[in-house]
Parts: structure tokens; sequence; C-alpha cells
């Protein structure tokens, strides 16, 4: 078989139920939600240990977020995906345009794989039956089928749609019957007493024309707006940019309203809409009651992430980013502590904690959008403290990195080496500081920071001045095309 599976990792959305520790700048899938790896990096790893009888295409397709893009490449990096083609959305359309954009670009070299759609937000515990699902899909796949996989239900869940399975395709696999939209509890436990239902998990193959024929036929135009979009594409240092005003102008819709609920009903397509059950201790992390669930518990039930203790407290979670988190006589509550903010929520209402972060986009707030430790393709920062015309960062610039070469209007900064050594580059001059050494960059001075070690390159940058805005630079040079 001279077929190929290609991963296709979906790297949007912003994770708002999961605040404060998900934010718009640095949503869920880039957390260490489920273990020591993030779970777009679990996502990229998911097909390691698949049977040799399926070759796996390396060169992943992940579509995410402009503005993720050298946060999703460095952590792809770390995990040894390092032959990854990742297209930036210039805004979220959705799942549907996202497909369409990977198929076309799967199609790019002149192939035509089987691709693996895979959200980089879901949790499986058991890999072996996932590889075994897969490798079931696979020759059905091959064969011009559109495959979901629906996850076998283990309680009467409002939060999912479902699937009715149909007549049998195959061995382990069946056709799809019915969809059906997130149900009321009643109707959810009629679901799970009929036996004959599945969650909707938002895992599809397909070949890539069998989907571009599909979403041709179904939506015309979200197959116009990324054709064009893809055929305006720009090549940008290792990322893909479909041409932003095209992509502005597609319609956004999911996979299954776009094409999958409507394949049942369209035999003459020649596009047969099957599902593969799913047992394999899954989970989309949706909320916090979610955390909690795939999370050890103790005797109590209680689940303690981080530096965090309880004393009398039943069913819970505490989970500690930064300090000690103590609980005592809670009952199915949840408290998530972060450097810049804590929640506390009744475990059965995280779902509502997307109106918080409502609430505070309404209002202005910035810890909607951003944490404290801002993420920069050169390291990262974290604002310490601030105060009136002064603010102090904790700046780390990875081995080989360099900020921009810039200037501000209205501030001036004062540099300390704490850890690694620092090329300083300040006005004409450019020099070295070692650890413990100390430099001062006056207001209107053209300066760079970089780290030219083999070791983090660790300062404590002290900012005084009238304004001290992230927007006051102007970057004369930049290797990241910012």
């Amino acid at each position: 078989m001279n077929d190929q599976l290609l991963p296709v990792i979906l790297c949007g959305g912003s994770g708002t139920r999961l605040w404060p520790l998900s934010r718009e700048t640095y949503p869920k899938q880039f957390l260490p939600l489920a273990g020591q790896h993030t779970m777009l990096q679990q996502t990229a790893s998911r097909l390691r240990g698949l049977p040799s009888s399926i070759p796996v295409d390396l060169s992943t397709v992940v579509v995410c977020n402009r503005e993720h893009r050298f946060l999703a490449a460095s952590q792809l990096l770390a995990a040894g995906v390092d032959r990854a083609r990742i297209l930036l959305e210039p805004s979220g359309r959705n799942t549907a345009p996202a497909l369409t954009l990977a198929a076309l670009q799967a199609q790019a070299d002149g192939n035509d794989p089987v691709m693996l759609v895979m959200p980089a937000d879901h949790v499986m515990a058991d890999l072996p039956a996932f590889h075994e699902a897969v490798s079931c899909a696979f020759p059905h796949a091959c064969a011009g089928a559109m495959i979901t996989f629906g996850i076998v239900a283990s309680r009467a869940e409002t939060g999912y749609g479902y699937i009715q399975r149909g007549e049998p395709h195959g061995p382990g696999i069946d056709s799809i019957a019915s969809f059906a939209e997130k149900p009321d509890a009643e109707r959810a436990q009629r679901y799970i007493d009929d036996g004959n239902y599945l969650w909707n998990s938002g895992l599809f193959m397909v070949r890539a024309s069998i989907w571009l024929k599909a979403i041709r036929t179904c939506r015309p135009d979200i197959a116009a707006a990324c054709a064009t979009a893809m055929a305006q594409a720009q090549k940008d240092l290792d990322f893909v940019r479909p041409d932003g005003a095209a992509f502005e102008a597609c319609p956004a819709d999911s996979i299954d309203y776009a094409v999958m609920e409507r394949l049942p009903a369209m035999p003459e397509l020649g596009v047969p809409a099957c599902v593969v059950p799913l047992a394999v201790g899954w989970s989309d992390l949706g909320a916090w009651d979610a955390v909690w669930e795939i999370s050890p518990h103790d005797s109590s039930g209680n689940a303690v992430v981080g530096d965090a203790v309880a004393h009398d407290c039943e069913g819970s979670l505490l989970f500690s980013s930064s300090r000690l988190v103590a609980g005592v006589g809670l009952e199915h509550i949840v408290v998530i502590e972060t450097p810049d903010a804590v929640l506390v929520a009744d475990k059965r209402q995280t779902q509502d904690v997307k109106q918080i972060v409502a609430m505070l986009r309404q209002n202005g707030h910035a810890l909607a959008q951003n944490h404290r430790k801002m993420h920069r393709p050169w390291g990262w920062y974290d604002a310490i403290d601030s105060g009136d015309r002064f603010q102090v960062k904790r700046i780390v610039v990875n081995p080989g990195a360099s900020l921009s070469l810039q200037k501000h209007h209205h501030r001036a900064e004062h540099w300390v080496v704490v850890k690694g050594t620092a090329e300083v580059t300040k006005g004409e001059e450019v020099f070295l500081l070692g650890e413990n050494e100390s430099t001062f960059i006056p207001l209107g001075h053209v300066h760079r920071l970089s780290n030219p070690g083999k070791v983090p390159l660790e300062i404590i940058e002290v900012q005084s001045g009238s304004y001290l805005g992230e927007d006051d630079i102007v970057r004369l040079q930049d290797t990241y095309g910012r």
C-alpha cells in the first residue's frame, strides 16, 4: 500500500473555560494540563508506535493562529517534530476552512495523502487502542470514505454532540445514521440507554482529494475562498501565510455542519460517512471539571496540582502555579491560582468560566488576553512589579536568540545580568556583559539584547519613564519579521 497517513493538527481555539491558566495569547493547547508535555506536543506525538503497515508522512500539517506561530513552532521542535508545515490563519473561521487549507497544502507537492485530523487540545490515555482504531479506519479512508471517531460514552453528557451508528460498514466501523446536537439531560440519558450513540469527538480521517470534493459540493463558498487564499499564500520563514483578505472573506463553519452531517443524505456524492467507536480514555479538557476528572485523586476525591494542600475537602481541585494554595472544608470546589489571578468556582459550574472572561473583555481587562509571563520567539519575560513611572521585568533569552534592534520614545532601561552572557548593542557600541554586570539604555537610544551563549540568558530589566506600554517599541531590525 503506497498511501500515506498525514497528521493534520488543528491548533486554534482560546480555551476560555480554562481561564485563568488558559488565555488568548497562551491558550490551553500550549499548556501541560495532562502530564509533562503540552497538549499540542502530545497530539503531535500521538501516532508514534503506529503499526509499520501504515506509513506516516512526517511533514505534519499544523493550522494555527498567526499570533501563536512561534509558540507552536518551538513546542513542535521540542517534541521532535522538525518537518512540520505550519499554516497561519489570519483569523479564526472554524474547522471546515482550516481543514480545507490543510488539504490544499497536503496536495501542494503533487501527493494525495489520507489526512488524520486531530484537534490539538484532546487527551487520550490509551494510545494502543487509538492506534488500533486508526488502523481500522485507514483502509476505508484510502477507499474514499470520510470517517469520524465516536467516543464510547461513559455517562449522559450534555456538553457533547452525539453520533447515531447505522449499519456496519466493515469490521469495527459503522455507517452513520444521524447526528444529534448537544442534548438536555433527559435526552442524553436516552442516548446512553439506547446504546447506539457515541460522543462526537471532532477527530476525522479523509483523503485530501475526497475532502476537497465534498467541501466544493457542500460549501463552494468556503472552498473558493480557501483556494484563493492558498493560491496567493506567502512563505514566511518556516510558515505558510494564506492571503489575509481572501481568508477574511471565507464563511465560518465546522467540519460537521459543512460536510459530515450532509453526507448520509448525499449518496450520489459517493463519499460514505462512517464512524469508528473509540474507547481510549478521551477528554477534550473543555473545562476545569474535566481537568479534575483526569487528575490523580486522593481518598476523598480531591485532585491537588502544584504547591497545594487540602484538609477536610471532598471532590475538589486545588491547582497552584506560583505559590501555596491551601483548602479547608471545600466540597466540589475548583481553586485555580496563577501569578496574576485566582479562580474559585463550583465544580458543577465550570462551563460558566467563559462568562467571566467575557466580562473581563467587555471591561477592557488585559487579564482576559495576557498572562503576566509573556512568551516571545526569542524567549519570555515576566512583569514582576510596576508602579508610577517604573516597571520591573525578568527577561530570559534562549541560546542564540536576539531581541529586535529597537528604541523607545518614552522610557529608559537598566539591565542587570543574573545568569549567562549578554551581547549588548547600544548605539555604535557592541559589548558583552557577564553575571552581576549591568548597563543603562538611555531614552531614545538604539539597542539590542542577544544571547551568544549555550545556556539561557537571564536579566532583570528596570524600565523608567512617562509611558511603559509594549507599543512604545520602534523596531529597526527584527529576525522574526514582526
